[in-house]
């Protein structure tokens, strides 16, 4: 089976243009992301992201199309998801070397 998976990954690649240009390690790194933001996605409950993606398609782009109560609970949503610790996180899989933690983690806190 992982020889039929192969080569209907590789007949893809063949129809896809411009598939070859793309160096996997993009892709890894992408995919990387991509999971780190599922992870702080995953930290709201079902309600709770259900809320934040209605909120989030009400604004189309302008915060402004909130009233100020939704935008309050927007961002209290927002930052139960800890978007400072997912930039961290995502600097830290991008850089190529270690970082402080603190840059990571943020300041500790008093």
């Amino acid at each position: 089976m992982p020889n039929l998976k192969a080569r209907a990954i590789a007949h893809a690649a063949e129809r896809i243009p411009g598939i070859k240009e793309i160096p996997v390690v993009v892709v890894v790194e992408a995919a990387e992301i991509v999971l780190l933001a599922y992870d702080h996605v995953r930290k709201l409950e079902p309600q709770e992201r259900r809320r934040a993606f209605q909120l989030l398609r009400k604004t189309h782009g302008r915060p402004r199309n909130l009233s100020q109560r939704e935008r309050t609970e927007f961002a209290s949503l927002a930052a139960k998801a800890e978007p400072r610790l997912f930039v961290g996180l995502v600097a830290q899989k991008l850089s190529p070397f270690p970082l402080p933690k603190r840059l990571v983690y943020g300041r500790a806190r008093a």
